[in-house]
């Protein structure tokens, strides 16, 4: 029995893409009303707004196969006081956690989309796409600045 032979999209390739429901998912619906394109790899989640996740969930996405995630908020517009500020500090604690599993930051992304940002929402989704292309699918372990550090106390003890 004879197969059709399709090109696979690896399963790490994968993106998400927290989008808010007052700004960024109507510029998502904004590029398909355009019929521009963009990666099929690509997920869109409608969120109220992405501060509620947790850091954990980021982390949990990334073991389930999801390769990049990006933030798509509509930035320091934002219908709820001081939701943009939060999410960013939270980002920076999901970073840290992302260097102490060993991936690559650059797989999350915060960014500001308005609900015409044509252009914007797909520079972000073809960045991201070429980041995780780069990457491939994300890998836990040993931190990534584990081998600096030995590298640079070898060094040291040369000395």
């Amino acid at each position: 029995m004879a197969t059709a032979t399709r090109p696979a999209v690896p399963t790490g390739s994968k993106i998400l893409i927290l989008a808010t429901e007052s700004c960024a998912y109507p510029g998502a619906d904004s590029v398909g009303q355009a019929h521009s394109s963009y990666p099929a790899n690509t997920y869109i989640l409608r969120v109220r707004a992405p501060v509620l996740f947790p850091e954990r969930f980021y982390l949990d996405c990334f073991r389930k196969g999801i390769a990049g995630i990006i933030v798509m908020s509509c930035g320091e517009e934002c219908p709820y006081e001081g939701a943009y500020k939060a999410m960013a500090r939270r980002l920076d604690r999901v970073y840290a956690l992302m260097k102490e599993e060993g991936l690559d930051i650059r797989r999350l992304r915060l960014t500001a989309i308005c609900t015409v940002c044509n252009r914007a929402f797909l520079n972000e989704v073809n960045q991201m796409n070429a980041v995780v292309q780069e990457l491939g699918p994300p890998v836990f372990g040993k931190p990534l600045d584990a081998d600096a550090s030995q590298d640079a106390q070898t060094a040291g003890g040369r000395a």
